[in-house]
């Protein structure tokens, strides 16, 4: 009866623990390289300077007290960005967080960090390669709310001019798409160039201009924001300062921008970004399924679950001022409301 008694109690302790194993295993997840108890390190890698750095720590901080970020800027230098993802895989890093410099010619690396064993978040630009996760501003709701900006701004029907993002870059053409279904059949576009470069802004808005017959025939411009402010001086060399101009894209109000009569900007909501972008990190590294509001194509790697994080609207009117500026100002703007859609919606 002893040695029955003692038996079970044997099977009791082995099941307990193998529970506690199975549970360490759900919380873990097939395949995970870093667990919320002990804490990992995540490589931030962005493209350029901004509030996004202070942003994800906090809220990498809130979701992961034990976590850490490793980060690098990489200063719009594509070479540069590679040697930083090559030097954080050498320190063991095996979670990045890639705000790629050039998104097209990002899957070597991309590739590279897989085959170290590493997860990758896709941040603001869909990079090339086998990317885990993705987080960005939706391109379907920032292409109409930069419309629909257009279209109140503009004071008179007439000719517009659009100026979208560079060719070949997917986030551009679904800007583009939204751009078109809501201004096709209620202005005429005039002009319409896909900028390769954001320096080509400046030489185009002067061509359309004398090709159209001087700042007069123009009712209005869309832009994409690294293009804003050349835009509004070339406008304003012109004499075509009151020309209703919308810009798209970045993270902050363009300096230039608001002084344009009506103008405004569509950019991303930083905060929001920064907080997806921490869920998903900690997320694939537990090796758990990651569930986003889309799941989106890059070319090389399909149905990628993505975050696509609504964008806001800032006016003259509703930019943040000299006592609230900063990154926690990133907010300060109008949201659009449920205006929009998302991309193959799960």
């Amino acid at each position: 009866m002893g040695r029955r008694l003692a038996g079970v109690c044997v099977l009791l302790l082995a099941s307990v623990s193998a529970c506690g194993q199975r549970g360490e295993e759900r919380e873990a997840g097939l395949g995970a390289i870093g667990t919320i108890r002990e804490g990992f390190t995540v490589g931030l890698l962005l493209p350029h300077e901004g509030p996004e750095r202070a942003l994800f720590t906090r809220a990498l901080t809130a979701r992961c007290p034990r976590c850490r970020v490793e980060y690098a800027n990489a200063a719009g230098d594509r070479a540069r960005q590679g040697r930083q993802i090559g030097r954080m895989l050498a320190d063991g890093v095996r979670v990045l967080v890639l705000g790629a410099v050039d998104p097209g010619s990002a899957a070597p690396w991309v590739a590279r960090a897989k085959l170290a064993g590493a997860k990758v978040v896709a941040y603001d630009r869909l990079a090339d390669g086998p990317v885990d996760a993705y987080v960005s501003t939706d391109p379907a709701r920032a292409g109409r709310m930069q419309a629909l900006a257009l279209l109140g701004a503009m004071k008179r029907p007439g000719p517009v001019l659009l100026l979208n993002g560079p060719p070949g870059d997917p986030y551009a053409a679904a800007v583009k798409r939204s751009l078109h279904a809501v201004l096709d059949g209620r202005v005429t576009i005039a002009r319409e160039r896909d900028l390769a470069r954001p320096g080509d802004a400046a030489r185009e808005v002067a061509a359309a201009l004398a090709a159209l017959g001087g700042p007069a025939k123009v009712a209005g411009v869309c832009c994409p924001g690294d293009a804003t402010e050349a835009v509004a001086a070339e406008l304003a060399r012109a004499g075509a300062a009151g020309v209703p101009l919308v810009g798209q894209g970045g993270t902050g109000v363009p300096r230039r921008a608001p002084t344009q009569a009506s103008a405004a900007t569509v950019r991303a909501d930083v905060a929001a970004e920064a907080a997806a972008a921490a869920r998903l990190a900690v997320e694939v590294a537990g090796g758990r399924t990651v569930y986003g509001t889309a799941t989106v194509s890059n070319g090389t790697t399909a149905s990628i679950p993505a975050v696509l994080v609504p964008p806001v609207v800032v006016t003259k009117d509703s930019a943040p001022g000299p006592r609230n500026a900063g990154p926690e100002a990133a907010g300060a703007a109008v949201p659009e409301g449920a205006a929009g859609a998302v991309v193959r919606p799960r």
